[in-house]
């Protein structure tokens, strides 16, 4: 019985000590040592290389090493492979803090400071209490949870969206189509955490900025698939949004000459709100994978009609 690892080869070595140690039954390979093919039952990637889920004839679970499928082309993975996501709780709290400290340097208007310290101006901008301002996180699961929990001792209004109800105390939640206009019509700083699906695909867009408050901002750490850029640049340029904070963006490495790299009101980071810890996804492997050979149920399972 062994595990396939297809990813950085400097994870793949820290993992596979720790599988060894942890269930010495378990081979790991690390590719492209695939050796005999009908050995592997496990296989942890990022992305698939093509046809290699094909010579893998007894497969049994896919796990991705992120937080997110969507890398994943998962017209490759027969129906009978079940696709697991990393849940990791350090993943989870890096992502808290970006949203905190992205936040916070909105509604505290550090970005506005730093444009005016640039063009040598002296002006206090005026202050808005915490209490007035409206938060809103867009995505519910994991990431969404860790970030309103890291954002409530400040004393914001907070508010979500999801794409099915959820209910989360002391946040008012919103749902659907429907509840996606109301949502972003309350909304002065939207968070967008979401999975990209084809039904999240674009979200960040016209429309859903024509409905946020003028003067509102956002902050995009999902996938850079939920952006439309030209929407966003123009919402800028109009004046309706105040800012935009990115660590995702369309095309990854924002290419050289791109508008977003000199846009005064944006703010690109090169997808480091919430990095992959390899001790922590290591862990979390590993304790999936002694569930799946306990026959208990995993944690992560992704709904494929979903997409997460």
């Amino acid at each position: 019985m062994a595990l396939l690892y297809t990813a950085a080869a400097a994870r793949g070595q820290v993992w596979a000590r720790m599988i060894a140690e942890a269930i010495p039954s378990l081979e790991v390979r690390l590719s492209p040592d695939i050796g005999d093919p009908a050995d592997v039952r496990y296989l942890a990637a990022w992305t698939l290389p093509d046809g290699l889920i094909a010579t893998l004839p007894n497969l049994e679970v896919l796990f991705s090493i992120g937080a997110g499928v969507d890398q994943l082309d998962l017209s490759q993975v027969p129906a009978h492979v079940t696709v697991v996501r990393l849940v990791e709780p350090n993943l989870a709290a890096a992502m808290a803090e970006y949203v905190v400290m992205t936040v916070l340097a909105l509604h505290r208007d550090l970005y506005a400071y730093a444009d005016q310290q640039r063009d040598a101006v002296w002006h206090a901008l005026p202050q808005v209490a915490a209490g007035d301002r409206r938060v809103g996180i867009a995505g519910l699961g994991q990431m969404g949870s860790a970030a309103l929990d890291a954002l409530a001792p400040f004393g914001f209004q907070l508010s979500g969206w999801s794409r099915s109800p959820r209910d989360v105390p002391g946040v008012t939640c919103f749902h659907g189509d429907d509840g996606l206009r109301a949502f972003a019509a309350q909304t002065d700083i939207l968070v967008n955490l979401l999975p990209l699906t084809p039904e999240t695909r674009g979200i960040l867009g016209r429309d859903l900025f024509a409905r946020m408050p003028q003067g509102a901002a956002v902050v995009s750490a999902g996938r850079g698939g939920h952006l439309d850029a030209q929407a966003l640049i123009a919402a800028l340029d109009g004046g309706h949004l105040s800012r935009a904070i990115l660590d995702v963006t369309p095309i990854e490495p924002l290419p050289a000459g791109d508008p977003l790299w000199t846009h005064r009101r944006v703010v690109v980071t090169p997808h480091v709100a919430a990095a992959t810890d390899t001790e922590g996804s290591g862990k979390a492997l590993i304790a999936n994978l002694r569930r799946h050979i306990t026959g208990e149920p995993m944690i992560g399972v992704v709904a494929r009609d979903r997409g997460y």
